[in-house]
């Protein structure tokens, strides 16, 4: 087994006031393996971006304990310690239309992180390195100079990732990095973090809400819905038998390339129900979680 690289325990973040809080992550709990992409799914709002949002300290957690590499993150206080796990952890945003500075050329854009980090400051050596990152995503070392509306949808998104990259992360943040682009363009991108991950070796949460590219992507996929994690297992297991109602109502909602599947499809909705005050963590099958009680997993497990 894989050493853990992220442990996340009890993970509570509420906004508003202490009397009405909006309880956007309610206690959740999960670990990172080094190497592997750990799927985040579920509907708008239920919570995975704010999730991402607090593992990169974007948000100061209400409860519970995130720990990277060993280390707490939220007991790091030293510059030094903030910089090495900004180095080591980084993000890849969802709209690369807003995510990048219109002012900037692309070039600027990657090479922002070397002038915080105090890196490649010798102009040679920075224009090399940043001609390596913008191949690296499958652009070229000529389009270091456009700026950001000058590039595609993808193009754009490419660029993210080449800013991502340009620490040299162990893990990287993946939030939801192909919803705002053409379908013809996610594959090529997905495909591209598959091929990345391959040649440096990295680790993601890939939160995302589209299942089919999340088992594509993923090792295994967490499923999320108002603030707490349902059910986490392998890609397989989740997506061939999965046990809560909800990952059956999201995995039926699926489209398949198969008209005749398609004509037949039946969508199994969902209905909220307030959860069980008795509701925990229960390991249904080996690596295979579920949160609810005792009596409920055994029911939706027939």
């Amino acid at each position: 087994m894989a050493n853990k690289i992220l442990e996340v325990k009890g993970l509570k973040q509420y906004f508003g006031t202490a009397k009405q809080p909006i309880k956007a992550i309610d206690g959740i709990s999960f670990d990172v393996y080094e190497g592997e992409t750990l799927g985040l799914v579920g509907e708008s709002g239920c919570g995975k971006s704010t999730t991402g949002r607090s593992i990169i300290r974007l948000y100061d957690i209400t409860e519970g304990q995130i720990t990277f590499k060993g280390k707490n993150i939220s007991e790091m206080k030293s510059r030094k310690e903030l910089m090495q796990f900004n180095r080591e952890m980084q993000m890849i945003f969802q709209d690369p239309y807003a995510s990048l500075n219109p002012r900037m050329t692309a070039g600027e854009l990657i090479a922002e992180g070397f002038d915080i980090h105090g890196l490649y400051k010798n102009k040679k050596e920075r224009q090399a390195r940043i001609g390596e990152l913008l191949e690296a995503v499958g652009l070229t070392r000529e389009h270091a100079n456009r700026y950001a509306h000058e590039f595609s949808g993808g193009q754009r998104q490419r660029i993210g990732i080449a800013r991502a990259l340009s620490l040299d992360p162990s893990f990287i943040i993946a939030d939801e990095p192909i919803s705002a682009l053409d379908v013809s363009i996610q594959a090529q991108v997905v495909n591209l973090l598959k091929q990345l991950q391959k040649e440096r070796g990295l680790t993601y949460l890939f939160i995302a809400h589209d299942l089919s590219m999340v088992k594509y992507i993923s090792d295994r996929i967490a499923v999320m819905y108002r603030g707490k994690i349902l059910e986490l297992g392998s890609a397989d297991e989740i997506y061939n038998n999965p046990i809560h109602p909800y990952t059956k109502s999201l995995l039926s909602a699926v489209p398949q390339p198969d008209p005749a599947y398609e004509r037949n499809r039946t969508r199994i909705p969902y209905k909220h129900v307030e959860h069980d005050p008795a509701a925990k963590v229960i390991e249904a099958r080996p690596g295979h979680f579920v949160f609810g009680t005792d009596a409920q997993v055994k029911d939706w497990a027939k």
